[in-house]
């Protein structure tokens, strides 16, 4: 049993006597104490090495007391297991050497035993949990199908994504069997950290705001709601999509569990269009931190006014930034923590 199980009974939508908060990239590059493991071992070795991916999960509950914790871990173990290279370079991000760009660059992109591709990512979970003791509640998460093909297809960041729109509009064929093979990958993973021990899945569609609402529709929401659909039965899912307040009211019709949102929408207006009916996570602006203490506690209390401490998860509207101060972050789960009606 997990003894703070806030998290989890907003999930299903119960009365709380205040909503539960985490944060998007909570452990993280934020934290010295992340730092200092990011200075002895490199991005992918701290992913793959089970005690250093628990010791970084746990680091901001033990600092905080967050009401759940998140695996480290990235969205680009998925691609690395499917036989395409990637990496992490300092000051400049994910480089894959090597992008999908033909017909014949998606024939050469595997669907993995994910048990053997990505064992480290189970074992860590393993760790996780034993270091949690079964206190707050492990999140396992996984990248859209289309945010996973914009980095395959881009080959790094982008402020665009040009060429991998410009791929899937140019050979939709391809394009739709690397979606696929993305997601039955996703699917095997996001189940086998199920079975390893996470409480709940999130599902970060980063890239989904880049498409227009139809684009949207055939190449990322349908393949969102398969993983959806696969896991309804076994966990909860929380989707979230970067910039997709378009398809909140589609979203709020499917078997996820809750919907992330971000701060370009009100809380009143996501409420409305999605009926008040689901779960909402979110949204306050990870830039927003850099406001002074009191002022985030305001905003907070304001935010929480406004979605409802039911049927609500507090959290940011993205990853938090690595240039917060310490102090902030304790302003802002400290309000939370104590909210009052």
């Amino acid at each position: 049993m997990i003894k703070n199980d806030l998290f989890l009974r907003a999930l299903k939508g119960e009365t709380v006597n205040r909503p539960p908060v985490w944060m998007m990239r909570q452990a993280g590059r934020y934290l010295p104490e992340f730092m200092a493991i990011k200075e002895k071992y490199d991005f992918f070795t701290r992913c793959r090495t089970p005690e250093l991916a628990s010791e970084i999960t746990v680091q901001p509950i033990r600092r905080y007391g967050m009401d759940a914790a998140i695996l480290f871990s990235d969205i680009l173990v998925i691609p690395q297991a499917m036989n395409i290279e990637v990496e992490m370079k300092s000051n400049f991000g994910p480089y894959l050497p090597n992008p999908v760009r033909t017909s014949a660059d998606v024939d050469n992109v595997i669907v993995p035993d994910v048990t053997q591709a990505l064992d480290y990512v189970f074992e860590a979970i393993k760790a996780t949990k034993e270091l949690l003791n079964d206190d707050i509640p492990l999140i396992g998460f996984a990248g859209s199908p289309w945010t996973i093909l914009c980095y395959c297809v881009e080959g790094q960041g982008s402020k665009n994504f040009a060429k991998a729109k410009a791929f899937c509009f140019t050979n939709p064929v391809a394009a739709h069997l690397l979606l696929q093979k993305i997601t039955d990958t996703t699917i095997a993973y996001l189940k086998e950290k199920v079975k390893a021990g996470v409480n709940a899945v999130q599902i970060f569609d980063s890239w989904g705001g880049m498409l227009s609402p139809s684009d949207y529709q055939e190449f990322s929401w349908q393949y969102i709601n398969q993983i959806v659909e696969a896991l309804k039965d076994d966990i909860p899912v929380i989707a979230f999509g970067k910039g997709c307040w378009f398809a909140l009211s589609e979203m709020a019709n499917s078997n996820a569990s809750a919907i992330g949102v971000d701060w370009t929408v009100s809380p009143d207006v996501a409420r409305k269009l999605t009926n008040n009916k689901i779960t909402l996570q979110g949204n306050f602006d990870p830039s927003r931190l850099l406001s002074p203490p009191k002022d985030i506690k305001r905003m907070v209390k304001d935010m929480i006014d406004g979605f409802g401490k039911d049927k609500y998860i507090v959290n940011l509207g993205h990853g938090i930034l690595p240039n917060i101060p310490l102090e902030h972050v304790e302003a802002f789960i400290t309000s939370v923590k104590t909210y009052n009606v």
